[in-house]
C-alpha cells in the first residue's frame, strides 16, 4: 500500500469528534418520538427466592401507569437464546425467561415492565406492585458452587456445574509432568468486572400498526444481531422491524447481544400504539447488564533441566451467575484455547468447569477470554522465574516461539501466522531502560519505597469475525458512502474506513460518509466484536473500494479518451498522469452505468494474531500499600497499521481498563445474602486520569500472512496486555522485599498493605 496523503499508514484525525465535542452526538436517550411512553423494571430484592406477584391493581390504577406486563402476559414471547454455544459440547441452557415467572436467580433479576407517561410515575407503580416472596438459600463464588452440599441454583444441574470442557492432550501432557526437572503451581484469582461504558443500555420501541412493523432504537454493536433474535422472540419476521443504532458511547462486548428489555419494549410498544422508552439508570446497569470475567485458575508448569517448558497444565473454574447469557460458555473454553500465549510447550492440557451461581450472569467482556488466558499465563512464568531464581526476561526469552518457526500450530491447534516475540521484548526494554532498574531500586529504598519491573508479553486471537459486507457507491454529488454492518462504538470507523477508500480512490476524509447501524439500510452485518472491524469489515471496504476504483477508471477512459493505465486518482478527479486533462466524480456519477458505480464485497477472515509487550515499572508505600506506575511501555505487534492515532487511542485506552482490573476494580456480593454491594460508582472503582500514567507506545509490527490488508486486530490487546505487566511488577516489588509469590487483583492498597504485614512476619530482606 502507498503512503497516500489520505491513505492507509497517515496519522489522520477523527473526523467524528468535531461532532461528539460540540454535544450534538445522538445517542438512543436523547431520541424523544412524539407520545413517548416510559418504562421501568421491577427488579428481585433477593438473590435466590420463589415469588408470586398477589396485585398489580394498585399499581395499575396509579396516575400516569398505561401498562404492567408480568410472565403471565409475556408466556409467548421467546427465552434469551445462548447464541455461541462450545463446538463438540452438549449444553442445556436453563431458561432464561424475559420475565421471571416464579423464581429469581440474582439480585436485579426482573419480574414486572412497567410503562407510563413518566419514568417517575412507572417507578411509583413499580413499587405498588404485591409480591410474596419466599428467600431461598443462595451461593455466590463458583468454587463456593461446586462443593458438596452447596446450595442449587437450577434443580436440574446437580452440583451447580453448568458444564464442563477439556481442550489439548492430556495423556501426552500428564507423561510430561512425569518426565519434568522441576515443575511450579500457582493459583490466581480473575475478578468478576463491571463494564462501565459511557451511556448505559437504552431502547425505543415504536409501532406502526397499519404495516404491522417496528422500529427499535437500540444503543448497540450491530443491529442486524438484535433484530434478529427480537424477532424471532416475538414471533415475526425480520422483514418486520427495522432497528436503528444511533451514536453509542461504548459498548466492550456487552452491547453486542440482545437483553430481556428490548422484546419487552417492542410487545409495549404494539399493545399501546404509543412509542416506549427504557434507559437503564447507573445502578440499574450494574444490576441488569452481563458481567466479565471471574475466573479461578491453577496452573502448573513443568519444567526440563535446563529451564525449556515442557508441559502446561491448567484447571478453571468458571463463573456463569444465574443463566447461560447468550455468549458466555463460549468465554472460558476459548480463553483456554489461548492458554500457551507466546510459548514453546510440547504440550497442553486444560480443562473449564463452569459453574451456576445467584449472581448477574457473565458474558464477553472486552478480550473475551484472552485477557483471562494472557494474564494466567504471564503470572505463571514470573513466578517459575522466582521460584528458579531467573531473570523474567531471560526465561521468556529461553521459551518464547521463534519466527523461524512461523507458521506455528499450539497444543490447543492455535495456528500462529507470524510474529517476532523477543525483538519486541527486548526494544520495551530498551525504552523501558530495564539495565538500570537496579539503581532505581537502591534509590526508591532509601526512600524507603518498594519499587519493581514486570513484563508482559503477550498474544492473542481475533479479528476473525464474519464476512461483513460491505459496499461502496459513487453518489450523484461525486462523493463517496459507505455502507457496512460493523459498527463504531468509539473506535474512529469514519475515519479508518475513510482511509481504506483513499487508498484506492485518493479522496479526503470529508467526501466519505460511512452508514452503519440501519438494518434497512444495511442488508447484512456480523456487528462489531472481537476487534474484527478492520480484519473483517476493513478488508471488506478496502477491496470494494479496490472494484469501484477499477469501474471509475475505466468510465474516465472513456470520457478522456484514454488508457485506464494511464490514469490516477487525486482528490476526487480521475485525470490523466502528468496533464491537466481531468473529469470529477460528479461527472463520472452522471454518466456512469450504476451497475458501475456500486460495488461491494464480503471478505472472510481468518483470526489474525496481535501480539506485544507491556514493561510496567512501579512504586509503592510500605506504609499505605499505594501503588504508583512510574513508567508504561508498549511495544507491539499489529501487522500494517491503518492509522497509527486512532491505534494508540485504542492501546491506551484498553491498557487503562487493564489497570482498572489490576489495581481497583472489583465487583463484590455480599456472600450470605447475595446482595451486590457495589452497584454504584461511589462503591465500584473505575480509574480516573489521575490513575493512568503517560504511556510511551510504538508498534513493531510485523505483516499479518493471513489477512488481505495485512493487520491484525487490535481492539482488546490493550486491555490483554495491561494487567498481567501490573501485577508482574507488583509481585515483583514485593518478592524483591519480602518474597512474597503472589497478591491476586485487584492490588488495593488494602490488600498490598496486607500482604506487606504478612510478609514482614515471613520474610524481611
Amino acid at each position: 500500500m502507498s503512503p497516500l496523503k489520505f491513505g492507509v499508514s497517515q496519522a489522520l484525525t477523527r473526523k467524528e469528534d468535531d461532532a461528539l465535542l460540540r454535544g450534538a452526538g445522538r445517542y438512543v436517550s436523547d431520541y424523544m418520538p412524539a407520545g413517548t411512553l416510559h418504562a421501568v423494571l421491577l427488579r428481585s430484592p433477593h438473590a435466590h427466592a420463589s415469588f408470586r406477584i398477589t396485585d398489580t391493581s394498585k399499581a395499575a390504577a396509579m396516575p400516569g401507569v398505561r401498562l404492567i406486563l408480568t410472565a403471565a402476559d409475556t408466556a409467548d414471547i421467546g427465552k434469551l437464546p445462548l447464541m455461541f454455544p462450545i463446538p463438540g459440547v452438549s449444553i442445556t441452557a436453563p431458561p432464561y425467561e424475559v420475565l421471571a415467572s416464579k423464581e429469581v436467580k440474582h439480585v436485579g433479576d426482573a419480574i414486572a415492565f412497567v410503562v407510563a407517561d413518566t419514568v417517575e410515575q412507572a417507578k411509583d407503580a413499580a413499587e405498588a406492585i404485591a409480591v410474596d416472596w419466599q428467600p431461598k438459600p443462595a451461593v455466590i463464588d463458583a468454587v463456593a458452587a461446586l462443593k458438596s452440599g452447596a446450595p442449587l441454583v437450577w434443580p436440574d444441574h446437580p452440583g451447580n456445574v453448568a458444564f464442563e470442557k477439556s481442550v489439548g492432550d492430556k495423556d501426552k501432557t500428564d507423561a510430561l509432568f512425569k518426565s519434568a526437572a522441576r515443575t511450579v503451581t500457582l493459583t490466581i484469582v480473575n475478578q468478576r468486572l463491571v463494564t462501565n461504558y459511557l451511556d448505559t443500555r437504552a431502547v425505543v420501541a415504536e409501532y406502526d400498526e397499519g404495516r404491522d412493523h417496528f422500529t427499535l432504537t437500540v444503543g448497540s454493536q450491530g443491529p442486524h444481531r438484535i433484530r434478529d433474535v427480537v424477532c424471532k422472540m416475538i414471533g415475526i419476521s425480520p422483514e418486520k422491524m427495522r432497528v436503528i443504532t444511533p451514536d453509542t458511547g461504548g459498548g466492550f462486548g456487552t452491547k453486542l447481544f440482545p437483553f430481556r428489555e428490548y422484546p419487552l419494549a417492542a410487545v409495549a410498544a404494539k399493545k399501546l400504539k404509543r412509542p416506549v422508552k427504557w434507559v437503564a439508570d447507573r445502578t440499574e446497569h450494574f444490576l441488569g447488564d452481563a458481567q466479565g470475567r471471574d475466573n479461578v485458575t491453577t496452573a502448573e508448569l513443568a519444567l526440563d533441566a535446563g529451564n525449556k517448558f515442557l508441559a502446561l497444565r491448567v484447571e478453571t473454574i468458571a463463573d456463569m451467575g444465574g443463566y447461560l447469557s447468550a455468549f458466555a460458555p463460549y468465554i472460558p473454553y476459548g480463553g483456554a484455547l489461548m492458554l500457551p500465549g507466546v510459548y514453546d510447550f510440547k504440550a497442553c492440557s486444560a480443562r473449564v468447569r463452569a459453574a451456576f451461581t445467584n449472581t448477574l450472569p457473565v458474558d464477553a467482556y472486552r478480550g473475551a477470554g484472552r485477557p483471562e488466558a494472557a494474564y494466567l499465563i504471564e503470572r505463571l512464568v514470573d513466578a517459575a522465574a522466582h521460584d528458579l531464581g531467573v531473570a523474567p526476561d531471560v526465561l521468556r526469552k529461553k521459551n518464547f516461539i521463534k519466527p523461524k518457526q512461523m507458521p506455528y500450530t499450539t497444543p490447543t491447534e492455535k495456528v500462529y501466522d507470524s510474529g517476532e516475540f523477543a525483538a519486541h521484548m527486548a526494544r520495551a526494554q530498551e525504552v523501558g531502560d530495564w539495565a538500570g532498574f537496579r539503581k532505581r531500586h537502591a534509590d526508591s529504598r532509601k526512600a524507603k519505597k518498594l519499587r519493581g519491573i514486570g513484563l508482559a508479553t503477550y498474544i492473542e486471537a481475533c479479528g476473525g469475525a464474519g464476512p461483513q459486507l460491505a459496499r461502496v457507491n459513487l453518489e450523484a454529488d461525486g462523493k463517496i458512502k459507505v455502507v457496512i454492518g460493523s459498527q463504531s462504538t468509539g473506535q474512529g470507523h469514519q475515519t479508518a474506513y475513510a482511509q481504506l477508500v483513499a487508498e484506492h480512490l485518493d479522496v479526503p476524509p470529508e467526501m466519505v460518509t460511512v452508514v452503519q447501524g440501519d438494518t434497512d439500510t444495511i442488508p447484512t452485518g456480523f456487528g462489531t466484536g472481537g476487534s474484527s472491524s478492520i480484519p473483517a469489515g476493513g478488508a471488506s471496504v478496502s477491496q470494494a473500494a479496490k472494484k469501484l476504483a477499477e469501474n471509475l477508471k475505466k468510465l474516465a477512459a472513456e470520457k478522456l479518451e484514454a488508457g485506464a493505465s494511464d490514469l490516477e486518482f487525486s482528490e476526487g478527479k480521475v485525470r490523466i498522469a502528468g496533464t491537466d486533462r481531468a473529469v470529477s466524480f460528479a461527472e463520472l456519477a452522471s454518466a456512469g452505468d450504476p451497475d458501475q458505480l456500486r460495488t461491494e464485497d464480503a471478505w472472510t477472515p481468518q483470526p489474525t494474531y496481535p501480539n506485544g509487550t507491556h514493561l510496567v515499572e512501579v512504586e509503592i508505600d510500605p506504609d499505605t500499600g499505594v501503588t504508583e506506575i512510574v513508567n508504561y511501555v508498549v511495544v507491539d505487534d499489529f501487522g500494517v497499521t491503518i492509522n497509527p492515532l486512532l491505534l494508540e487511542g485504542q492501546v491506551v485506552g484498553g491498557a487503562v481498563q487493564g489497570i482498572g482490573q489490576a489495581l481497583m476494580e472489583q465487583t463484590v456480593y455480599d456472600k450470605e445474602s447475595g446482595q451486590l454491594m457495589t452497584a454504584t460508582l461511589m462503591d465500584y472503582a473505575l480509574p480516573r486520569a489521575d490513575d493512568s500514567p503517560s504511556f510511551h507506545f510504538e508498534t513493531r509490527n510485523v505483516r499479518c500472512a493471513t489477512n488481505i490488508l495485512g493487520v491484525k486486530g487490535a481492539g482488546e490487546a490493550g486491555t490483554i496486555g495491561a494487567a498481567p505487566a501490573v501485577m508482574n511488577a507488583i509481585v515483583d516489588a514485593l518478592w524483591r522485599a519480602y518474597r512474597i509469590r503472589n497478591v491476586d487483583m485487584p492490588a488495593t492498597p488494602a490488600r498490598v498493605w496486607a500482604a506487606i504485614q504478612d510478609g514482614k512476619r515471613l520474610h524481611t530482606l
